[in-house]
């Protein structure tokens, strides 16, 4: 009626949830692995992660003053720093500086702004720029290094750090191979992992046989992303918590892992690693939780999400074990965001009234 004040239009659901505070939880979920790794690789690691981080921020920055958007508004949202905090955690940790000022530029104006910016993206920017970097770059990107904690004996000096970071020359003798390259090559050879864990320890820098407890807490050579996995879950399950994610991929992925290692070393273990080993080394655990849960690239529904799931869980198996790069969770992610507009379209829930392919369901009665 004239003169009565208009009733408020829809929509009336709100939610506390914004792209921001759900960046900055994630970032939140990261942050105790990310402050242990730093801690365990020492001031090259540190100075990597800042160089990686701060390259994606100031291309996030460039890219949205040549479309002309906003740029303070859109750049406090968190995407980019995430992108490059999930990004320096698949480095090898003393890898030159260039190599995080590579991986921005693939990760944000190619994989993020060439699609059309955040939520359009086809393919998740960081594991773009892990696949790119691994394919121009291999001998970098798998020169791996041993522990070295921040002030213990053998730590390099904070100007020893700057050396091997920024004028790329990494001292001899503190190369290793990962737990997960040094099994591979092993059980090529028809050694059995126990018999190959235990030449790692003696090959690898390290003055122990790494089991299952070492390869959880991190005490191994690796990406900021590979070593300690118990604190990456620790990550993982406060987003569960927290209702960032649900468990439907990082479930069926780590279950699609674990199952088909248990089951092909159970056939063959002189051959095939087992099912926790697969669970415990590589990135499995920060590409189940933080990785392939990602909103954009990720089915929406919860039938979507378990096909999603088991699709990187499979795949990720299949590279490891017959393909010949080591680790093989970025190809996987990648080769399943390209079927996630395929499968929201086949788990898509049917409308009321409607078939599936949304034509209307005949009405009894009607010829």
């Amino acid at each position: 009626m004239i003169g009565e004040p208009a009733t408020p239009s829809g929509p009336f659901a709100h939610t506390a949830n914004t792209v921001q505070r759900t960046m900055f939880m994630v970032l939140l979920a990261l942050t105790p692995a990310t402050l242990f790794n730093l801690y365990l690789f020492g001031w090259p690691a540190i100075l990597l992660f800042a160089v990686t981080v701060g390259a994606c921020v100031v291309a996030e920055a460039a890219c949205l003053v040549l479309a002309g958007k906003p740029v303070s508004a859109t750049l406090s949202d968190g995407s980019a720093i995430l992108t490059g905090w999930l990004l320096a955690m698949t480095l090898p940790p003393w890898a030159p500086w260039w190599i995080g000022v590579l991986g921005a530029m693939f990760a944000i104006p190619l994989a993020k702004h060439a699609f059309g910016g955040l939520g359009q993206n086809l393919f998740n920017p960081a594991m773009v720029a892990r696949v790119a970097l691994l394919v121009s770059f291999p001998v970098v990107m798998t020169a791996w290094v041993a522990p070295h904690p921040l002030f213990t004996t053998g730590s390099p000096t904070l100007n020893e750090a700057m050396t091997i970071t920024f004028a790329g020359e990494t001292p001899d003798g503190v190369t290793a191979a990962t737990a997960l390259g040094y099994v591979k090559t092993e059980l090529s050879r028809g050694i059995p992992v126990s018999e190959s864990l235990q030449e790692y320890g003696r090959s690898s820098a390290l003055t122990y046989a790494p089991d299952l407890m070492d390869l959880a807490t991190g005490f191994k050579p690796g990406s900021l992303g590979e070593t300690s996995a118990g604190l990456i879950l620790l990550g993982g399950i406060f987003l569960l918590w927290r209702r960032v994610i649900t468990w439907h991929i990082p479930v069926m992925m780590i279950g699609t892992l674990f199952v088909m290692g248990t089951l092909f070393n159970a056939f063959d273990p002189t051959r095939f690693a087992p099912g926790f080993f697969h669970i415990l080394s590589g990135s499995a655990i920060l590409g189940a939780f933080f990785i392939a849960t990602d909103y954009v690239t990720s089915p929406v529904t919860q039938k979507g999400q378990l096909v999603f799931g088991f699709g990187v869980g499979l795949l990720t198996w299949v590279i490891r074990t017959f393909a010949g790069y080591p680790e093989g969770m970025a190809f996987a992610v990648l080769l399943m965001n390209s079927l996630t507009p395929i499968i929201d379209q086949y788990t898509r829930p049917r409308m009321f009234g409607r078939t599936r392919k949304g034509e209307p369901l005949p009405v009894e009665g009607q010829r």
